[in-house]
């Protein structure tokens, strides 16, 4: 399947004055995204650092796979909002979860790779399995450095970036790379928008609320 979508491309020379015609070829399927995920989970450095690595990969790609990797992020993270998840969030950060930290979560979730990624959306109290969550236990919210927060909005801008950056669209609001991401979208059929698994019905979640009991919390 080929989605084409007319751009302006930044060159050596310049801002080209004709649109450029980019066919989306499946470069950014959901192997390729979850590699990607999987390889920022396990880089080295800070937030910062680790963005900068995800900028550089994306900018390595033909920028039409900047839209393809946009529309995944957020296939992803909406299959993330499920009712147990939202309480097991507000369990660890103390019922300070609001609904763009929410969205923020699960950013972060993606974030953590695909193994982690799936087995939280199965089994909601896998997060008692993540490290990075194990170490807020018995801490009060606000001992948390910021990128201690398992919440990640930045993330949500990287591809966005890149995008402005390669077509020159930097003053038009987004509004070009979301026309992109849109055109993406509107190729998929419901049951291939992205590879994840049902969250099970199972009840509660009985390891985050030992790490995180409410007394320790508010």
């Amino acid at each position: 399947m080929q989605v084409f979508s007319s751009f302006p491309v930044r060159s050596s020379q310049g801002l080209s004055d004709v649109s450029v015609v980019v066919a989306i070829l499946c470069g950014m399927d959901d192997k390729s995204f979850w590699a990607l995920m999987n390889k920022l989970s396990c880089r080295p450095g800070d937030r910062h650092e680790r963005l900068e690595w995800l900028r550089g990969e994306l900018r390595r790609r033909p920028v039409a796979e900047g839209a393809e990797f946009q529309a995944r992020l957020e296939a992803a993270c909406a299959a993330v909002a499920t009712g147990a998840l939202w309480r097991a969030v507000g369990r660890i950060e103390g019922g300070l979860c609001s609904d763009d930290g929410f969205d923020y979560f699960a950013l972060w979730l993606v974030a953590q790779g695909q193994e982690t990624y799936q087995a939280v959306l199965a089994d909601p109290d896998a997060l008692a399995d993540v490290a990075e969550v194990r170490a807020l236990a018995g801490r009060h919210t606000r001992e948390w450095c910021d990128d201690e927060w398992p919440e990640w909005e930045e993330l949500d801008y990287v591809a966005q970036e890149v995008f402005d950056e390669l077509t020159g669209q930097e003053d038009d609001c987004g509004e070009a790379f979301y026309e992109a991401v849109e055109a993406v979208q509107e190729t998929w059929v419901p049951e291939e928008e992205i590879d994840t698994i049902e969250a099970t019905a199972r009840a509660g979640t009985p390891r985050i609320d030992a790490l995180f009991p409410v007394e320790a919390s508010s």
